[in-house]
């Protein structure tokens, strides 16, 4: 009977607990156009469909060189702020558990045993001096019957919680992947730009040789000689600083690597690494609705939905039960006697009728609902702007990248030419470093192109909320 009594208490239970006074919840409309922009600044392929979309993109497909694959498989094992994230996910979801455990009873056991010495003139003739005495309860303390949804909303909100913080170790999961390959890129390009200052530093010296034997010939006068100079100090600063900056960018890949990236893997130019595919958004902004952290907004706002409803449900009445079951016998002689059974059922029922706390919490949880909101509004104006520039910046980069190759071009001749008026006595020193600092500054430009070219492509991956494995 008394357990017949306790599964009928767990049915009603569970079945009145789907009650929910949490309001509805509806996606709300995305604050940005349906659209992405049009006009010169953005590429022509930027109107085309892309299959598959970035989303379902795994970043093994999208990233292209070896080398950078298995840094960034380092990373992905190795890193600490990744790690961080996935420990945040375990601890909530940990937390989501603990939070659905109070949907059901907790059933207590609890033994006792003793022994009892009586004195002989107490004790009949026949019985035993010693007598055993062992008890056995089984309860349920305090168990909240959740009529009302009040414990089933809460558990709501901690699944939201759970599912926004997936998504935020997802969303760093992709950061992650994207500052790898920009590091990487950028240590590709400073080693480039390192070979290209030592290369000119050779140039200039032997050029500064050619200046100096004029100048003892009485050939070339002082000035020209000072001014060969120029272009080989200038070329010296610039080994030194482009030293420093790979040895900080070897640094920063280390760090995020999570440990010591072999010399093998790391790039030798840029012109070496293989270039990120090339990815179009489609034609629809609504992609950015599956951005990491536009899904984790959205998860904490279905969350705020759910804290209303348990705030709602506190102004209804909280009932409890507490039952136990008792179970006592004696041992006489080390045997068991007849055992007695007792069940006790204790409700409680507690009917709010004036607190001032219940009214601050729902307005508070209404509060709330309001920020979360405007927050996940935020967080979409935000990707389709981050979207929306990277996009800007692909459609010009490519022309930029071939303007400046023509220009590389026509300063190496330029260069070659007045190296030769000068040699011929047409024209002073003046014109070959003009020309020499054109071409030295026209092919860093090169560089910094084909470096924000293809750390653009990573970004635009990113920010368009690439896959992972």
């Amino acid at each position: 009977m008394p357990r017949g009594i306790l599964a009928l208490l767990v049915l009603i239970g569970g079945l009145l607990g789907g009650c929910s006074l949490a309001p509805e919840y509806a996606r709300p409309p995305a604050p940005m156009p349906a659209h992405w922009p049009q006009g010169e600044a953005y590429a022509p392929g930027a109107e085309a469909p892309q299959s598959p979309e970035v989303p379902d993109l795994k970043w093994r497909d999208f990233f292209a060189d070896a080398k950078l694959k298995k840094v960034i498989d380092m990373a992905l094992a190795n890193n600490r702020d990744l790690r961080l994230a996935a420990l945040n996910v375990d601890r909530v979801r940990a937390l989501y558990g603990l939070q659905r455990a109070e949907l059901l009873p907790a059933v207590n056991a609890v033994a006792t045993g003793g022994k009892d010495r009586a004195s002989d003139d107490l004790v009949k003739p026949g019985n035993a001096r010693t007598t055993d005495q062992y008890s056995l309860s089984l309860g349920v303390a305090s168990w909240e019957i959740d009529f009302f949804g009040r414990i089933r909303s809460l558990g709501d909100q901690a699944l939201q919680e759970f599912l926004a913080t997936e998504q935020a170790r997802r969303g760093a999961q992709i950061a992650l992947v994207s500052e790898v390959a920009r590091v990487y890129l950028s240590l590709a390009a400073d080693k480039e730009n390192l070979s290209l200052a030592q290369s000119t530093l050779e140039t200039q010296s032997a050029a500064y040789g050619l200046v100096q034997k004029r100048h003892d010939a009485g050939l070339a006068n002082e000035l020209d000689l000072r001014r060969a100079q120029l272009p080989l100090e200038t070329a010296r600063v610039d080994i030194a600083r482009y030293t420093q900056l790979v040895a900080q960018d070897q640094n920063s890949l280390n760090l995020l690597a999570g440990q010591p990236v072999a010399d093998d893997l790391l790039p030798v130019d840029l012109s070496g690494v293989a270039m990120p595919r090339d990815v179009h958004p489609g034609l629809s902004s609504e992609v950015l609705l599956r951005r990491p952290d536009i899904m984790a907004a959205e998860h904490r706002l279905k969350g705020a939905y759910a804290f209303i409803g348990a705030a709602r449900a506190a102004f209804f009445p909280r009932i409890a039960l507490t039952t136990s079951l008792g179970t006592a016998s004696n041992e006489l002689s080390g045997l068991f006697g007849p055992a007695s059974d007792t069940w006790n059922f204790t409700p409680r029922i507690v009917m709010p009728i004036f607190d001032a706390r219940v009214w601050a919490a729902l307005r508070v949880s209404e509060a709330d609902q309001k920020i979360i909101l405007t927050q996940y509004e935020k967080a979409i104006q935000t990707a389709f702007r981050e979207t929306a520039d990277a996009l800007a910046a692909q459609g010009a980069m490519d022309r930029q990248v071939a303007a400046q190759a023509s220009l590389v071009t026509a300063a190496s001749e330029t260069h070659r030419l007045s190296s030769r008026r000068y040699m011929q006595g047409i024209d002073s020193y003046l014109g070959v470093l003009d020309a020499q600092r054109t071409l030295f500054a026209a092919q860093q430009g090169l560089v910094s192109l084909r470096l924000a070219k293809s750390a653009n492509q990573a970004r635009l991956y990113a920010v368009l909320g690439g896959g992972g494995d």
